[in-house]
Order: C-alpha cells, then structure tokens, then sequence
C-alpha cells in the first residue's frame, strides 16, 4: 500500500503541474488541498483575520500566473506553497496594506508555522484510516473488545463480566487480536 502522504505529495505535484499549463481545475484542486495551511501562515503573520484572508486571495492569484515556476526536484509542493504565501504576507507587511495585530515587519522574517505541517497531518490520518481498515480484518469478539479496551477504557475485569469470560480468557483474545492488528499493519507499511 503507498504511503497515503506520498500520495497526497504526488497528487498534489500533478495539480501544480497542471496548474502551470493554465489548467482552472487544477487551481481548485490545489486550492482545496491547501487553504487551511497556507490561511494559518497567513494570519499568523498578520495577525488580522480580514488581512489573512485578502493575503490568501493574491497567494492563489499569484500562484495562477506564476505556478510555472515551481520545481518538484527543489521542494515538495507544500513547503513551496508555504514559503509562498509567507512572501506574499510579509509583501503586505512591506506595502504598509496591514492594520493593527500584524507582527513587526523584522519579526515575520524569522516567525515560525507552529501549526502541524500538512504533510504531518496526511501521515496521522493514514495512519488513523489504516488503523481502522485493520481493525475490520479482525474477528468481531476481537473487535469489540479491544475497542472497548483501548478507545472506551474498559479494563479487562470489566470485559470479562460483560462476556461472562474468565479473566484469562478475555486476556487471550485481546491479546491474539493485538498480535492480528500488529500484523495488519505491518503488511500495510
């Protein structure tokens, strides 16, 4: 199975380059994939939601006139797409077009994304949906109960009541649907 961020990468480096043959519905594809990154570099930097907003605006009007000029062999398309709309913000902290809120003009130059990296946040949710699509592959008394233990807190005691199991046995079966889980998701990476 292909690493879900290096597909998204991927998707994403196909949008830029049909972006870069004047594509629209690249520009959308981009855009969606995108927004919510780019937006919080954005406000960040200028402390003003309406500001972030018109900087995110000219970062994609830019981006159409200009995604030619992204190389796939320098950056992935989100650190480029990133260091973009941080110039394009910081542009508007030069042009004096900011309100009160933004940061100093001195201080953007070195103001860091605190924020998860998009990247980071397509790895968590493939991980989450791999976690999930194994999950099914067990048995439903596995299922169950290692849901119960692990995502609700039951503890083992309590699940052994509840199935009318000796502890022992309730134990054994969580413990082989770990080890099937395990499995599952080694054969996935």
């Amino acid at each position: 199975m292909a690493d879900a961020s290096v597909e998204a990468r991927d998707k994403l480096q196909d949008a830029m380059a049909r972006l870069a043959n004047g594509e629209r519905a690249a520009l959308e594809e981009v855009y969606r994939a995108t927004k919510v990154k780019l937006f919080g570099i954005c406000l960040r930097i200028l402390g003003d939601r309406k500001e972030a907003e018109d900087a995110l605006q000219e970062v994609y009007v830019n981006l159409w006139q200009r995604a030619d000029r992204y190389d796939p062999s320098r950056a992935s398309p989100i650190s480029w797409l990133a260091t973009f709309a941080r110039n394009r913000a910081v542009d508007r902290l030069r042009r004096g077009k900011v309100r009160q809120g933004a940061v100093e003009l001195d201080e953007a130059a070195s103001l860091a994304d605190s924020s998860p990296l998009a990247e980071d946040l397509l790895i968590d949710a493939e991980r989450s949906e791999r976690i999930h699509c194994c999950m099914q592959e067990l048995d439903d008394n596995q299922r169950r109960n290692i849901r119960s233990a692990f995502f609700n807190g039951a503890t083992y005691a309590e699940l052994a009541d509840k199935a009318e199991v000796p502890l022992g046995t309730m134990k054994s079966w969580i413990r082989r649907g770990l080890q099937n889980l395990k499995a599952c998701l080694e054969r996935g990476e």
